[in-house]
């Protein structure tokens, strides 16, 4: 099977050695991602609800990218700075998932790559129909 990787352009992808998102076969992997916008500033500061709204958005955008959509989507992970704070997170996945439930996990961590951030999503794909 052939792979594409898919970059963000993100300075960490070189950093660290990763493709925010790599595609095989007919399964997407997107790599872990928060709330920032392309000049790589903080999207939502100080607010769970707006990161992962922001977040969700930001990964539709790679979904399509790839070729899928949304109802592809088979797992979701997040990873949250307090997960106290489940309820708004999971509002607006629930927003984006409502019909589609995916299989899901909502993980409270002590802290992501830049204290700004509260909330990291990574997720899986699996398209029925593959296009190679």
């Amino acid at each position: 099977m052939q792979r594409k990787n898919f970059s963000s352009g993100a300075k960490w992808e070189d950093i660290v050695g990763y493709s925010r998102a790599v595609l095989i076969g007919n399964q997407l992997e997107i790599s872990g991602t928060v709330a920032t916008n392309a000049e790589g500033e903080l999207v939502g500061e100080g607010d769970y609800a707006k990161q992962t709204q922001y977040i969700l958005q930001k990964l539709e955008k790679i979904l399509l990218q790839a070729g899928f959509q949304l109802s592809d989507v088979i797992r979701t992970r997040m990873f949250v700075t307090d997960i106290l704070r489940w309820e708004e997170i999971g509002r607006e996945h629930g927003k984006f998932f409502k019909d589609i439930k995916p299989a899901t996990s909502m993980v409270e961590i002590s802290a992501l790559i830049d204290p700004g951030y509260l909330v990291e999503i990574e997720m899986t794909a699996l398209r029925s129909n593959p296009q190679e």
